[in-house]
């Protein structure tokens, strides 16, 4: 049988949320309804709420190089590895230098950056007290450095900027790549260190966008009347892509195969989205994946829990998505809070077990819903069985305007 070189899939998985570790974890708690909120002690600022990560970093890195390294590449080390080793493949018999790594990711260096500046103020801000890692550790390449020199990879290996956006960014500059034949196999996808710099706390906090609750499970609350920000998390998913002939030539497991993407840019506010142009990006998704917004099963909404950002999004998708019946829409920050740059991979990661198991994760924590978001198909509360579970669309929007949405499929071949 001869497939499409075009037709790009995805044949592994390796992630870290806040309230999980591997995909079948990640997927029961999210089936289940358990969040991954707790409280953080942050420089400066005092007890705040966060989504921590609880992976065992020595798996596959020894103490030194956890050391010498960063948190975002231990994240992304560990999450390439576990994809890598969930795909099967024979790596040590993959030609290095026809791997790629695409890791997105919001920002990097701040973490190295802020902690190195207080370390050299307990001494007088003496510079000779500033250690020589810190231009490797602040390099925006390095969470895929890292990786590449993990795994012995000398293919392609970098980062990809893309605010919140970076996870669905990580995977279709994978699929472009495989695509145009410049690499056989992929690992991309998208990491977050944040919770680990004072500085994005602080910047939220002054924009009056940062979540609050009594209870740390409660306070990130999509959709919910109530909702007053966004909770920072950190965490990581990475993929293994490949071209279908080669998934199935070594008889791959296949998770799901890429559909179509876009990504667009508002160009309207450094902040604020613009939902016009949100809605511009699901329509370009869905033409270039030649389905109707009807043919879509899953929604997952990047939806913060920011007063104004929520409402936006569902008025973008409020305009596309009409007539929908079998459209389901749900949210996945409302467990496990933003990861930033891995928003958008780890919330597909949630999602993609949808096709095996047709039940829609919900989102949850919403006490009264907001009626300015009452979308047909929201999934709120407790799962939902589906009749289908055929397609997956998944949106992550980014601070100046920047837009992704990637869409999956069911694998037929």
């Amino acid at each position: 049988m001869s497939f499409n070189p075009q037709r790009i899939v995805i044949t592994g998985v390796g992630l870290t949320a806040p309230n999980g570790n591997t995909l079948s974890e990640f997927r029961r708690n999210l089936l289940d309804g358990v969040g991954g909120i707790e409280k953080r002690e942050i420089r400066y600022m005092g007890e705040l709420l966060a989504g921590v990560c609880h992976y065992d970093a020595l798996k596959y890195q020894t103490k030194k190089e956890i050391r010498v390294g960063t948190r975002a590449g231990s994240i992304s080390i560990y999450c390439a590895r576990e994809a890598v080793a969930d795909s099967g493949i024979d790596f040590a018999g993959l030609p290095k230098d026809r791997a790629g790594i695409y890791i997105g990711t919001t920002e990097h260096g701040n973490v190295e950056t802020e902690n190195e500046v207080y370390a050299i103020s307990k001494f007088g801000y003496d510079t000779k007290f500033w250690s020589h890692y810190h231009n490797p550790r602040t390099v925006a390449n390095n969470p895929a450095g890292e990786v590449s020199l993990n795994l012995g990879v000398t293919g392609p290996a970098y980062t990809i900027g893309a605010a919140c956006a970076a996870g669905n960014m990580g995977l279709i500059h994978a699929a472009q790549m495989l695509r145009l034949g410049e690499v056989d196999f992929a690992i991309c996808g998208g990491v977050s260190e944040s919770i680990h710099t004072f500085g994005i706390f602080a910047g939220f906090k002054s924009q009056n966008a940062l979540a609050s609750h009594p209870d740390p499970l409660k306070a990130s609350r999509p959709f919910d009347k109530a909702r007053n920000g966004i909770v920072i998390s950190e965490g990581g998913a990475l993929y293994t892509l490949e071209r279908l002939d080669d998934a199935v030539a070594r008889g791959a497991k296949i998770y799901g195969e890429i559909a179509g993407y876009c990504v667009n840019s508002d160009a309207s506010d450094y902040v604020l989205p613009n939902p016009g142009r949100q809605a511009e990006c699901v329509r370009r998704a869905l033409a270039s994946a030649g389905l109707r917004p009807r043919d879509i099963h899953i929604v997952n909404t990047h939806a913060t829990a920011t007063p104004l950002g929520d409402i936006q999004e569902c008025q973008a998708l409020g305009g596309v998505f009409t007539d929908c019946p079998d459209t389901h829409i749900n949210n996945t920050k409302s467990f496990i809070g933003h990861c930033m740059g891995a928003a958008g991979a780890l919330e597909l990661a949630g999602n993609l077990p949808s096709f095996d198991d047709l039940t829609v994760h919900p989102t949850i924590n919403v006490d009264h819903l907001d009626p300015q978001c009452a979308l047909p198909g929201l999934v709120l509360n407790e799962p939902k069985k589906a009749a289908r579970v055929d397609t997956i669309l998944n949106n992550s929007f980014g601070m100046l305007g920047i837009n992704s949405t990637l869409i999956v499929k069911r694998f037929a071949p």
